[in-house]
């Protein structure tokens, strides 16, 4: 039916037409956006979106997720409706997202490496699991090295076993381990085997658990990225390094393999007081010719890891007299640091940075929240001084 106002004329839609006339694409596109219960739950607006749920092409079953089953449901049935939630799509599923913090004592590992298995066999591309409900390491599931599809790939505590006959992701761009075990010398096979391997996160305890030892040193770092060529971001997190000796192996010399695609480097919880974590940084940095953001979070030492290492080095490791000029240039854009501890150390980085750096647009830092305001401004007195091989770079201090 058309009402006409004036010249044009207005179409008049029944109600409830324009949902249900979308096409399953743009349907599909909607329902992925919401939360599982949420998108479940659109079955009540009308007899035509009784089943448009089934056409979901991702699911994560989070805490959100657990909690309202435990609203509704009063007794836990998660492998129930699990399993039923898989049988009743429609569509291939892209993305499987699977936290079992609140499921744990619900979900048993064999039904888990059933459903990897369902979605193997579905081509699955984006895969998470977090299995960090009871502080133990489980084994990874075995059906996951059946993915052979996946881009994306999330793990959270779990041991790394994969089978012998594993050739590994080829087509893999992006991987986060978060206190994830590999056994003796399978690391940097493993990574051998994702050639395609983009974006690399390795969080929490993961860099202290990738070796079976307890040294770690920059040329076991550079070793794993040397079979990465097309790795372009790494975030690399030192927590519990502490706890192991950080080697200088490798560290006093410079790296011969350079790193040409890598433009993001992100150094978490790193003690820039220790001299080997420090010329590890400075190392990674010079072997990134064309890396353009940079983010550190150093560990304020006195404040967070006082238990761990009581007669760990407190004085500058490196000379402020030092001529960086001399190291050659970076292809720096952004800097930032978080949660800095206005030490020595910093600085004779921070002036590294600005005196190799003639692209550099800014600097953000921002100070400890234990940092004292008048240590904070001598840090900016010190900061000012320094001299900036761009002159358009902005320094931060927030």
């Amino acid at each position: 039916m058309e009402l006409t106002k004036g010249t044009h004329k207005v179409s008049k839609v029944a109600p409830g037409g324009i949902i249900s006339s979308m096409p399953d694409n743009v349907v599909t596109n909607i329902l992925d956006r919401l939360p599982l219960q949420d998108a479940v739950r659109t079955s009540v607006l009308s007899r035509n979106w009784r089943f448009k749920w089934t056409m979901l092409s991702q699911l994560v079953f989070d805490d959100n997720f657990y909690k309202y089953l435990l609203k509704v449901e009063g007794r836990v049935t998660y492998e129930r409706i699990i399993n039923r939630l898989l049988l009743h799509l429609k569509g291939v599923i892209r993305k499987f997202v699977l936290h079992t913090d609140d499921g744990r004592r619900y979900l048993d590992d064999e039904d888990i490496d059933q459903w990897i298995f369902f979605l193997s066999r579905q081509g699955i591309k984006d895969l998470t699991i977090c299995n960090n409900s009871d502080g133990e390491l489980h084994n990874s599931p075995t059906h996951l090295f059946s993915c052979l599809e996946l881009r994306h790939l999330k793990l959270d505590s779990y041991c790394f076993n994969p089978r012998a006959s594993f050739r590994g992701f080829p087509n893999l761009l992006s991987l986060e381990l978060c206190d994830v075990q590999f056994e003796s010398g399978e690391v940097v096979k493993f990574f051998s085997q994702c050639p395609a391997l983009t974006n690399l996160k390795i969080l929490s305890h993961s860099l202290y658990y990738l070796y079976d030892k307890l040294v770690i040193s920059s040329s076991i770092i550079f070793e794993l990225l040397g079979v990465l060529p097309k790795l372009q971001k790494l975030y690399l997190d030192f927590l519990w390094c502490e706890n192991c000796e950080f080697s200088e192996d490798g560290a006093k010399k410079r790296s011969p393999t350079t790193f040409p695609c890598l433009k993001t480097l992100k150094l978490s919880a790193i003690n820039l007081e220790n001299g080997s974590m420090l010329s590890c940084a400075f190392e990674m940095i010079k072997s990134f010719p064309n890396l353009q953001t940079l983010e550190i979070t150093p560990t304020f030492y006195e404040y967070d890891y006082e238990f761990l290492q009581d007669d760990a080095p407190k004085t500058a490791i490196c000379s402020l007299d030092v001529d960086y000029n001399t190291l050659g240039m970076l292809q720096l854009r952004s800097v930032v640091f978080t949660f800095s501890n206005a030490s020595e150390s910093e600085v004779c980085l921070i002036k590294y940075l600005l005196a190799c750096s003639p692209f550099l647009k800014k600097i953000v830092i921002r100070p400890h929240s234990c940092l004292a305001l008048g240590e904070q401004m001598m840090f900016a007195k010190k900061l000012l001084k320094l001299h900036r091989a761009s002159p358009d770079v902005d320094i931060n201090l927030c």
